[in-house]
């Protein structure tokens, strides 16, 4: 039905859609962390037959020493598989943040336009006239008062 559509993409209604996309990689993350277990378990029984096979003739440590390359190289495929199951997890939360940015978006920008709008707009002029027993206490306000330091040395100490 589908597979003869040239526009089809098997995974494409997940992704337009955020809980689906973190049920989807919930469900590679159990698939991965059981392959993680396996793994687990067999670079356990993996280390213990590789250091238990001695050859006539080594010392107590050659064949730890042997053992060591594989022991090495299947803890990095488990850090790898960890670190793929972390991104899974942090990639549905990136996926759900998205989509909380994009139905935010028009409403900033209403806002932003707001704002931009009252900045730009001319200042009220309902600022009240001064009345005549006013015009002394300006005076005594203390925002009159020097411009620079060197205008200081006029000034009285409190």
């Amino acid at each position: 039905m589908h597979s003869n559509d040239p526009n089809h993409a098997p995974l494409r209604d997940v992704a337009q859609n955020p809980e689906a996309t973190a049920r989807y990689l919930a469900d590679v993350q159990r698939v991965l962390l059981d392959i993680g277990r396996n793994l687990e378990a067999l670079a356990l029984e993996t280390r213990v037959h590789c250091r238990d096979t001695h050859v006539e003739g080594d010392r107590w440590f050659d064949a730890w020493m042997r053992a060591q390359p594989v022991e090495r190289a299947l803890k990095g495929v488990l850090k790898h598989v960890e670190g793929v199951t972390k991104g899974l997890e942090k990639s549905a939360f990136k996926r759900r943040a998205h989509d909380e940015a994009v139905s935010n978006t028009a409403k900033k920008r209403k806002e932003k336009e707001l704002e931009k709008k009252r900045k730009n707009a001319p200042p009220l002029q309902a600022a009240p006239k001064h009345l005549p027993d006013q015009g002394a206490h300006d005076q005594d306000s203390g925002y009159g008062g020097p411009t620079s330091i060197f205008d200081l040395s006029d000034r009285e100490s409190a």
